[in-house]
């Protein structure tokens, strides 16, 4: 899928640009607490453990309890996976490769 070119500025090349520069968990650690406040982060986590679980072909309800994420949050991250821009299904990819 194509990238939606509405959140493509100046702002965020420079953002990701930042976030490549990073090299340790820790770094990221670090460079996030000073970016986004605890619960934004917290919120990215859970969604990307849905995206992990939704991948691994866990349930709802499954998911729904061990994340704590409701099920509007796995439907949207589920459209997302499977009509979004592929960005959940490249890193899905690359992780399991290791």
């Amino acid at each position: 899928m194509a990238l939606d070119e509405r959140i493509k500025t100046e702002q965020i090349d420079d953002l990701f640009e930042a976030i490549l520069k990073l090299k340790t968990k820790e770094e990221a650690y670090k460079f996030f607490e000073d970016l986004s406040t605890i619960a934004e982060i917290k919120s990215m986590a859970q969604r990307w453990a849905v995206a992990r679980k939704l991948d691994a072909g866990e349930t709802y309800i499954d998911i729904a309890t061990e994340t704590g994420a409701s099920t509007a949050t796995i439907s949207r991250v589920k459209r997302y996976l499977e009509y979004g821009a592929d960005g959940y299904r490249l890193v899905l990819d690359r992780m399991k490769l290791g």
